[in-house]
């Protein structure tokens, strides 16, 4: 297990890069779907990541507390299911029902969609204000496999309520870390083959 940070590097106030992806019932979910949300949460996720497994417990009740807020959130696993059929889409749906996910979870067959946010890490999360500008690119919060912190959200949550309460969110953000993307052969982006 590759220990991975966020690469940060697609710059706060950058619009949010399209998509429109296939939800594990093969239906298409889009950008454009969460218009009317006052901010959207696009989370880069994955089955087996042990740092994804961590927080998910704490990641889906996040999940059940925004979108009751009004929150458009959706999740994404851009990983190479060749490679790592642990995370295909059939293994997709069962996680949604383990983890208790009340947002659509979306499979990136091509991996474009990770590269147009420049994600490197799972869970890599961004966070979009109503006008669909970046305002947030760090991690969950403090908690790691093993270092006894409490997962609580904490540095998403401040995130998502200063959004929500229209006031800016703190600049200083913290790289999430977790698992690298599994990408496909010769599909590795450049910004993640020359960290």
């Amino acid at each position: 297990m590759a220990l991975t940070p966020s690469t940060q590097l697609l710059p706060l106030g950058s619009p949010a890069p399209d998509f429109c992806l296939p939800d594990t019932e093969g239906r298409l979910v889009s950008l454009t779907d969460f218009r009317s949300h006052p901010a959207l949460l696009v989370m880069f996720l994955c089955n087996h990541c042990p740092y994804v497994k961590h927080i998910r417990t704490g990641l889906a009740q996040l999940g059940r507390d925004y979108r009751a807020r009004g929150v458009g959130i959706v999740a994404i696993n851009s990983n190479d299911v060749t490679a790592y059929p642990e995370d295909s889409p059939d293994r997709m749906r069962e996680e949604i029902r383990t983890a208790g996910y009340t947002f659509p979870y979306l499979y990136d067959e091509t991996q474009a969609v990770a590269k147009a946010y420049r994600a490197a890490c799972t869970p890599d999360f961004f966070l979009f204000d109503a006008g669909r500008r970046l305002v947030y690119r760090g991690q969950f919060d403090d908690s790691r496999p093993g270092n006894g912190v409490p997962v609580t959200g904490r540095d998403l949550r401040a995130a998502l309520d200063a959004v929500l309460d229209g006031r800016p969110v703190a600049p200083d953000q913290k790289p999430s870390l977790g698992c690298n993307i599994k990408w496909k052969p010769g599909n590795e982006p450049d910004y993640f083959r020359h960290r």
